[in-house]
């Protein structure tokens, strides 16, 4: 299952657990978005991240056009850069 509205919450899965007599679990399971939906989303705002910095753009311009934090560029440039080097890791060991 998959939450059908994507907003933010305005409460905790305890809380609303409580109000509809049903575990927090349960909530959680039907709030959750699908694990392939958020690393395709996720993987999607690191190379936006990637594809800025390219252009030249400074990492406070790159948080405004990604309407997010400065500190949240350099940790998806930083995810980036990992991810980069763990897929040309194993290729750079089998050539050497």
């Amino acid at each position: 299952m998959s939450a059908e509205d994507r907003r933010r919450r305005t409460m905790t899965a305890r809380e609303a657990a409580e109000k509809f007599g049903v575990s927090p679990r349960t909530i959680r399971a039907l709030v959750a978005e699908p694990r392939d939906e958020f690393l395709a989303r996720a993987k999607a705002r690191r190379e936006q991240a990637v594809q800025l910095r390219g252009l030249g753009l400074k990492h406070r311009e790159i948080a405004e056009e990604m309407g997010c934090s400065i500190g949240t560029v350099g940790r998806l440039l930083h995810e980036a850069r990992k991810s980069a080097e763990a897929q040309a890791g194993p290729s750079l060991q089998q050539s050497a």
